[in-house]
């Protein structure tokens, strides 16, 4: 007697989880190079040693950190890549939306489903999502199968209900990085000012003070926190953006099972 081998996943499966991880690393990369050629553009626009290069850059004389490892241009490559984090959430949202479009579900009034019904429906949206994309796909899919197994409405609509916490957890979660790059943004710039301040403080000697060594780590101190914030403010502001349009999507994505599959579907009484 002959034991079955547990079955592998299917190539193109592991085809397209790879193709994703390669995918947001060229994201990730791409945000990064943009960024330095950015830092690199602003360093010879910028003439040396006047106030919005100190400002911008930390590139003047009096800096304490050789140039171009400043802490305002780690800030800004931190940025770039909660950036990065952004623009892919927003890529995913947007497909979301798309699905919404697909005519997956009867969507005239008169359009009624029987349970007979399901059976194509299901096998056209069974392969459109994963563990990580396809809402909607995959409420239909979820809900249909619940209504087949157990011809019970209440039953479809507790399932789907419990799979829509699940998502909104979900996407809750992918934005963690972005949350913690939001707030390791200003930690920098807060280092900075202490540093800064601490290096303006060894420098002050009341019988010889270094004036420009002062006034270079006091710049490091102020300007730091100042861009810090100012960056952690606008990722912050794509953050609630790109999130409320993920969110969005799920909750449509919800409304429109209910709305054409809930509501449409006749279960005969036995």
């Amino acid at each position: 007697m002959q034991t079955e081998t547990p079955a592998l996943p299917k190539n193109s499966d592991v085809i397209n989880v790879t193709k994703r991880r390669s995918s947001a690393a060229v994201v990730y990369g791409m945000a990064l190079l943009i960024a330095m050629l950015i830092i690199g553009v602003l360093s010879f626009a910028v003439p040396y040693n006047s106030v919005a290069a100190a400002l911008m850059l930390d590139h003047h004389k009096g800096s304490i950190f050789p140039y171009p490892f400043t802490i305002q241009n780690i800030t800004y490559l931190i940025f770039a890549a909660g950036m990065a984090d952004l623009y892919i959430r927003w890529r995913a949202a947007s497909a979301e939306r798309a699905f919404l479009n697909c005519g997956f579900l009867p969507e005239d009034d008169a359009s009624v489903l029987q349970v007979s019904d399901l059976g194509p429906i299901r096998r056209r949206v069974s392969k459109l999502y994963d563990g990580e994309n396809g809402f909607l796909p995959y409420l239909i899919d979820i809900t249909t199968t619940q209504l087949q197994a157990s011809h019970s409405v209440d039953q479809a609509v507790s399932i789907m209900q419990s799979s829509l916490d699940l998502l909104t957890h979900r996407v809750d979660l992918r934005y963690q990085n972005v949350r913690y790059i939001a707030w390791l943004i200003p930690t920098i710039g807060f280092i900075g000012t202490i540093v800064g301040i601490a290096v303006a403080l060894e420098f002050i000697d009341p019988r010889k003070i270094d004036i420009g060594r002062v006034t270079g780590g006091l710049a490091v101190s102020f300007y730091t926190t100042l861009i810090a914030l100012l960056v952690s403010t606008v990722l912050v502001f794509f953050q609630h953006a790109v999130q409320k349009m993920e969110e969005g999507a799920l909750n449509d994505a919800a409304q429109y099972c209910l709305k054409n599959l809930i509501n449409r579907i006749y279960v005969p009484r036995v």
